[in-house]
């Protein structure tokens, strides 16, 4: 048994054949390409995020305005530490002093020593608020040039420095008896 086949057919059979095998040519040709382009984009896309996350943030610049503030109210209003530093050199002062020791001597060993560590903890605790503040004005500056620091950050790097500087004059002024002297004894 033969069968004829119709040539016209047959040919038209070959065009279309031809014609799926082309678009899926062309179909694969489209992926291989789409393919090398996400493997040339990838690492280009990669290095943009390598590039965004070495980058740093600011939150070590703002952390350390936070610090800043802290230690500068606390260097304002006191702190334990130099609670503990006052009483001890009041206690010091009493083991010292005799008691047929002057008025003036006693008040001074007392009381005086005691003010003048409170003063100088004081003056600490201000001076480590004005470096960090300062530190943390300055520290876009080192970090990322290109990347600018928050107006939070700026803003309360100043507030330490402020509180600092503040701080420390009032330190000076305690420990110098300019500010709330010990009292005149005869």
């Amino acid at each position: 048994m033969t069968t004829k086949t119709d040539p016209k057919a047959d040919a038209e059979l070959k065009d279309e054949a031809v014609e799926v095998t082309d678009d899926v040519a062309d179909e694969a040709a489209e992926a291989e390409a789409a393919e090398e382009a996400a493997e040339e984009a990838e690492p280009a896309q990669l290095a943009k995020e390598n590039e965004e996350a070495a980058r740093p943030s600011g939150v070590g610049a703002g952390a350390a305005a936070v610090v800043s503030v802290a230690l500068g109210v606390v260097a304002m209003s006191g702190s334990w530490l130099g609670t503990i530093a006052s009483a001890r050199e009041s206690l010091i002062g009493q083991l010292n002093t005799s008691q047929s020791a002057s008025v003036a001597k006693q008040v001074s060993e007392v009381y005086g020593d005691s003010w003048h560590a409170a003063a100088l903890v004081g003056g600490v605790f201000s001076l480590i608020a004005l470096l960090i503040g300062a530190f943390a004005l300055v520290r876009p500056a080192f970090g990322a040039p290109g990347r600018p620091q928050a107006s939070w950050v700026k803003s309360t790097a100043w507030a330490g420095v402020t509180l600092g500087v503040l701080g420390l004059l009032l330190a000076v002024a305690k420990y110098s008896d300019l500010l709330l002297g010990l009292p005149k004894t005869s």
